[in-house]
């Protein structure tokens, strides 16, 4: 029993090695969990109030102007720059519609490069609706197609009305295992017109 249990963890690490390198290098960009956007990333000064604030720019996309929270957000983008993005509870933060989404339409841009001058590929500009709730999904191509392998990937998700950026997806190379036998991607709704 101990022989075969000790034979059998080298081939267990071997293949969850494998497969761990099979996702990284599949060419499919994976993002799980996502942060919503806080438009001021510091301030300035000792005092109270701060005069000079810095903007949360992000590969020189603006931030929305209020606070922005998302409760779930997984995305994946293959090599050809076809993007399923599905996003729960995008809502506002702060001010008095806290806690809602107020009939804005959102679509994604995913930036590869750690530098500027960035690779910038976008789903449809139009976007896609917000739910009352905040949900959305987005099934699209982007254009142009990002460059294989795409380095230091950002994925924004973004304003229709005026490009500001309301949330970022979280990269993940390689899937936990709890993350492999529940897909997020089951729970999309059915697709918008």
């Amino acid at each position: 029993m101990k022989r075969t249990l000790a034979l059998s963890i080298p081939v267990l690490l071997l293949v969850g090695a494998l497969a761990s390198t099979t996702l990284a290098e599949d060419g499919t960009l994976r993002f799980r969990g996502g942060v919503g956007v806080l438009p001021v990333s510091s301030g300035q000064g000792t005092e109270a109030i701060a005069t000079v604030v810095n903007r949360n720019i992000v590969r020189g996309v603006q931030p929305a102007g209020q606070i922005w929270l998302i409760r779930k957000f997984a995305a994946s983008v293959s090599a050809s720059g076809d993007i399923r993005a599905v996003g729960r509870g995008l809502i506002l933060g702060g001010g008095n519609n806290i806690g809602r989404a107020t009939g804005q339409s959102v679509f994604a841009t995913l930036f590869c490069g750690a530098v500027a001058p960035f690779t910038e590929s976008s789903s449809n500009l139009v976007g896609v609706p917000l739910t009352e709730d905040g949900d959305f999904v987005i099934r699209d191509v982007l254009a142009p197609a990002p460059p294989t392998p795409c380095e230091s990937p950002v994925l924004l998700i973004r304003n229709a009305a005026n490009s500001s950026w309301f949330a970022a997806g979280i990269p993940r190379v390689r899937l936990a295992p709890d993350e492999m036998a529940e897909d997020p991607m089951i729970d999309m709704p059915p697709a918008m017109p």
